[in-house]
């Protein structure tokens, strides 16, 4: 039976339209289907991380949507208030964009990204990575087409799908990904349940436009401009700003929809005109599949794991699965690669889905800390209700932070066990608020400048690339020929530069397609047939 596509993907989400934008970069052939008739203006997502980033600037996206996003001058600050027009009692200074890219243009020790945060809503971000991925030859994208069930043998996924109303037609791919959420079909399909703790809080969300509301911040004697502002209140209420400033969206613990109306009235403190656009129900979980897929099926993003907002690790570890699975598909379909390559996929990424869990419960306990913290008299003006305001601001100024500096959770992973890593015994300790720069096998390179400020990351090509630092003659010739055997794309990369020698602490570095590193060492000791079919999968 002949293959109708080499990947389908169902879900248009970001997880599914970056897997189809990198598959489709890669040379690939894939379908992406969505039940949804168009992207929807829904209230998701607001924040790119810094690695997240890194891999749109490898993907030639990052311009793109930084220009689609929030103004890079807009300053990212939280507040802890009472209300928009009243004395914040807490505020946590964060850069701008263009303050965070002077600070990383300064850096030159590895320890920042190479490219900082950026807030763009998901309602903005996902049309502009469809039409990324409508651009590319060979990827096909069709809205309005549902998902329905799936037959797998050795050659190939046979899926049955429905367009809007139509009859049931069928889809040959030689894979297929489920990115559709935390309800997947494709998960349910497969049989695959998640596990952890589930329905923690149940709260409402609301979008609503408001055209002149952060024009007039600071609001009174109110806080000044920034991305989050947290009511002390016992309904948790959080005021977020989107990427065009005009749009803010709501969450709180409310009985009806319509709470949400004076919900909002009552966070901004003063009169404004605007529009309620949206209400909708939500629950937080964290949860984690008990695996990443089955055969030829693989899943991504929240199909199987679901975090708590706080940290922004949903999408973005979503994201990282995209481009683990893509350079594995392509190297698979084009033949180069082994047996170990796809199986990889979940042993590296189920346990970056584990520690993000970890990660959001963490930071969602030091939200819920503080919160705790609330009195009814802190509202008051009395000398109770100034105690209650500076008590719940200094728990606030320890607990808050957890959720808004995940530095180490964004950077820092580093894949354990897998076995297309020259692993090394022992290993750095996984930090989820600070980013240590390491060249440990399993971990993202570090950014370095080189000299004439160009980035490191920049000069890598798609496939591996062996990096030979400061002045090693170190022949590579053999470790191309093993390379070229299994037809893996493969580079070598002199950089003289002495700083970044310094930084990485080793005179050859092998890296894989997604800037992780399989091997590191000072000669290649290692078998050059041995490396390469470790990088590979084949061993």
């Amino acid at each position: 039976m002949g293959a109708d596509t080499e990947v389908l993907i169902v879900g248009a989400g970001p997880v599914g339209l970056t897997l189809a934008i990198d598959l489709g970069q890669k040379g690939v052939r894939c379908t992406l289907i969505e039940r949804k008739e168009a992207p929807q203006f829904l209230p998701k997502m607001e924040r790119c991380n810094a690695r997240t980033m890194e891999i749109f600037r490898r993907m030639g996206l990052a311009g793109k949507i930084r220009a689609a996003g929030l103004d890079r001058n807009v300053p990212m600050d939280v507040y802890v208030i009472l209300a928009m027009n009243q004395p914040p009692l807490l505020r946590l200074p964060y850069p701008s964009v263009a303050e965070a890219q002077g600070q990383i243009d300064a850096c030159t020790d590895g320890s920042m990204p190479l490219e900082p945060y950026q807030l763009i809503s998901q309602y903005t971000l996902e049309p502009l990575l469809k039409s990324v991925a409508q651009a590319l030859p060979g990827v096909t994208v069709r809205y309005g087409c549902e998902f329905l069930s799936l037959e797998q043998d050795a050659t190939g996924v046979t899926a049955r799908v429905r367009n809007g109303a139509g009859p049931v037609a069928s889809l040959r791919a030689a894979y297929l990904v489920g990115c559709d959420g935390g309800a997947s079909r494709v998960r349910h399909e497969l049989g695959i349940g998640l596990r952890g703790e589930g329905n923690l809080l149940q709260l409402r969300q609301a979008l609503y436009c408001c055209d002149d509301l952060y024009e007039r911040i600071p609001i009174g004697n109110g806080p000044g401009k920034g991305r989050h502002y947290h009511v002390a209140d016992d309904s948790a209420t959080l005021l977020i700003m989107q990427d065009s400033t005009r749009h803010w969206t709501l969450h709180a613990i409310v009985g009806e929809d319509q709470d949400m109306a004076r919900q909002f009235e009552r966070t901004v403190g003063v009169p404004v005109k605007y529009d309620m656009l949206y209400v909708g129900e939500w629950k937080q979980n964290l949860l984690l599949a008990d695996h990443y897929g089955k055969g030829r099926v693989f899943l991504a993003g929240d199909s199987v794991h679901l975090v708590i907002p706080t940290g922004g690790l949903g999408m973005n570890t979503g994201i990282g699965d995209a481009v683990d699975l893509a350079w594995k598909l392509a190297g698979s379909l084009r033949g180069w690669g082994g047996p170990k390559l796809l199986a990889s996929y979940e042993i590296e990424r189920r346990q970056i889905g584990d520690r993000n869990v970890g990660a959001s419960r963490y930071a969602s306990l030091g939200r819920r800390k503080w919160r705790g913290e609330y009195r009814p008299e802190i509202r008051d003006r009395t000398a109770e209700g100034q105690a209650a305001r500076e008590h719940l601001a200094g728990v606030a100024d320890i607990e808050q932070r957890k959720t808004n500096e995940m530095i180490g959770a964004e950077l820092g992973y580093r894949y354990v066990g897998s076995p297309i890593i020259r692993e090394e015994p022992g290993g750095p300790e996984h930090l989820f608020r600070e980013y240590v720069p390491t060249t440990w096998p399993g971990a993202r390179l570090p950014h370095v400048w080189l000299d004439g400020h160009v980035a490191l990351q920049d000069r890598l090509g798609p496939g591996y690339t062996l990096l030979r630092l400061g002045a090693t003659g170190e022949d590579a010739s053999a470790l191309q020929r093993s390379f070229a055997a299994y037809d893996a794309p493969f580079d070598v990369l002199d950089v003289a530069d002495d700083a970044a020698r310094d930084v990485y602490g080793y005179d050859l570095i092998l890296l894989r397609p997604d800037l992780h590193i399989v091997w590191r060492g000072n000669r290649l000791a290692i078998e050059p047939d041995e490396l390469a079919a470790i990088a590979t999968g084949h061993l």
